[in-house]
Formats: C-alpha cells, structure tokens, sequence
C-alpha cells in the first residue's frame, strides 16, 4: 500500500518535470513524510535531544534537501521550498489550533507517567521511557526521587513536566492578592 502511495506520489511529481510547482509539491511531500516519521517514532525524541538524535537530524535534512529541489539547485528553488515549507507550517499550526480532534491524531495527547509517587509502567512503555530516563528527568525538575513526586506527565513536545510535594508546599503559602481592576488587597 505504501509503494502505491509513492508510485502516485512520482506520477503526480512526474506531470510537473520543471517549474516551481515541482519544487512546492516536492517539499510538501518531505514535510508530510517528517511530520508522519516523527509521530512514528515517537515524541519523545523531540525534547531530550542526544549528540546521535542532532546528528541524525542533520543528516536527515541533508538526505531530504535534493527531494525537494530536484535538479534545481538556484536561489529561487531554494526560496520557492521555503517558502512552501512556511506555508506548510503555518497552515498545519492553523488547522491543530482549530481542530482538537486533528491535533489529537497527529501530535498525540500528554501521558501521565507518574501519579502521587506512583510511575505508571504501562504509559512509560508506550511512550519508550525507561525508569531510568523517568528518574533523570525526576531530578533534573529538583525531586529527590520518584516517590516526593505528585505528578509527571509526558507534554505533546516531547518534554516530561513534574510537580513535586515540594511544589504544592509552596504554593500553598497564603499571598496577598490584588483586585485586577481596583488594585487593593483581597482579604483571602
């Protein structure tokens, strides 16, 4: 199924042998082809980025760079799939902001992984998160260990937020307040 998608994809490029309209339908497809890789291999890589994840980045969009602009190596090729990527972009940011259900399918939803001190295996395995990784980022956010921590979610970036016992303490600290529009004190 996926070759016939491809067979298409190159018929369809193939109608447009010169001009910019290749180039735009060219760097297209590549976005569509990392946007759908990403969410293949997962979220998590997007935030805890490895010396081997920024070199396979690299290499990745030096690979991608020639199915974009074909032969055409000008300035206005090179100008022509940046601007479709911006346009790209900008539309696909438009349609999640817009759409929940479309933003759920393709970035996902944010997966607790631990809950009151309690890491929750099944999500950390969906998600590839070894204990390990999941006690680093407990640290990193300033917890001694998992079990001083309320809660840690997986975010739709990639990143692992954490609030810990320590985090509740202080805000439970009683601030005076003031009134938004009046500028007085609040009696909380």
């Amino acid at each position: 199924m996926f070759l016939s998608y491809i067979f298409i994809l190159k018929l369809d490029l193939g109608i447009f042998q010169t001009g910019y309209l290749n180039i735009v339908l060219r760097a297209l497809a590549v976005y569509c082809f990392i946007i759908l890789a990403i969410r293949v291999f997962g979220k998590k890589e997007l935030a805890q980025l490895s010396v081997i994840d920024l070199v396979f980045i690299l290499l990745i969009s030096n690979a991608v760079q020639n199915a974009m602009v074909g032969p055409d190596n000008s300035l206005e090729g090179g100008l022509i799939a940046a601007i479709s990527l911006f346009a790209a972009n900008y539309t696909l940011k438009r349609i999640l902001y817009k759409n929940k259900g479309a933003s759920k399918l393709i970035q996902g939803e944010a997966m607790v992984l631990i809950y009151k001190g309690v890491p929750n295996v099944e999500n950390c395995k969906k998600s590839e998160i070894s204990m390990e990784e999941l006690e680093a980022a407990v640290r990193e956010h300033g917890s001694r260990d998992i079990q001083h921590v309320d809660l840690a979610m997986l975010e739709v970036d990639g990143n692992i937020s954490v609030i810990s016992e320590d985090f509740v303490k202080r805000s439970m600290v009683s601030h005076p307040r003031k009134h938004k529009f009046k500028g007085r004190l609040n009696q909380n």
